[in-house]
């Protein structure tokens, strides 16, 4: 079973990813939590926590953890010190001691359009930061897949994505099928290495994973 670590829990996509690997009978979520009155949803449920702070010492994160999803973020609705601070400067300390640990696979939940912020004025230092973070990630060490949804939305999981290294579209995709997503890019043969873009769509996430280009 893979103890997998969960960075930004206690988000509305993050309790999702908790929720679906829970279900898993081959991993195990730790549930990464920045407040102490935020662990109590998780260990009632017997769920692991760690509680951190990403603009702090996270060194004991990483210890006998497998694998790591980053579904942490600032959404780009703080300010941009806020933004650099979480987004781009503390995923990028958390990679490099994932890295130091040895962690078998990062999964990053990024954002559509980190490869060209300039081109949203409204979220560029959101955008410029995810970049950061994900150049960072693609030159570790570590195996990767790192994920661009389309704007996020509250909407019922569907189970059906579009996905591709480039949609060349803009679009919505549910909280819940992206958390699927993540959950499924965690298996060591699964867009190994890969930055990819999702949005709603009619394919099967599982299908859609393994097919990819």
């Amino acid at each position: 079973m893979e103890r997998v670590l969960v960075v930004g829990a206690n988000g509305t996509t993050g309790k999702q990813i908790v929720d679906i690997l829970d279900r898993y009978r081959n991993y195990r979520p730790v549930a990464m939590v920045r407040r102490k009155e935020q662990e109590k949803q998780f260990t009632d449920r017997n769920i692991e926590t760690r509680l951190a702070d990403l603009e702090k010492n996270v060194s004991h994160t990483v210890t006998e953890i497998d694998k790591i999803v980053f579904a942490a973020g600032s959404g780009g609705e703080t300010s941009k010190e806020k933004t650099e601070a979480v987004d781009k400067n503390g995923a990028m300390k958390l990679i490099d001691l994932a890295s130091i640990a040895g962690i078998k696979k990062f999964v990053m939940l990024s954002a559509m359009g980190a490869d060209n912020p300039e081109q949203n004025e409204d979220l560029q230092h959101y955008l410029e930061a995810k970049k950061a973070a994900d150049d960072h990630l693609r030159n570790s060490d570590m195996a990767y897949t790192i994920v661009r949804p389309g704007m996020l939305t509250d909407d019922e999981r569907t189970g059906s994505i579009k996905l591709s290294k480039n949609l060349n579209e803009k679009g919505k995709i549910t909280r819940a099928d992206t958390a699927e997503t993540l959950v499924a890019a965690l298996h060591d043969d699964t867009l190994p290495n890969q930055t990819v873009e999702i949005l709603n769509g009619d394919t099967d996430i599982e299908e859609a994973v393994k097919s990819a280009d």
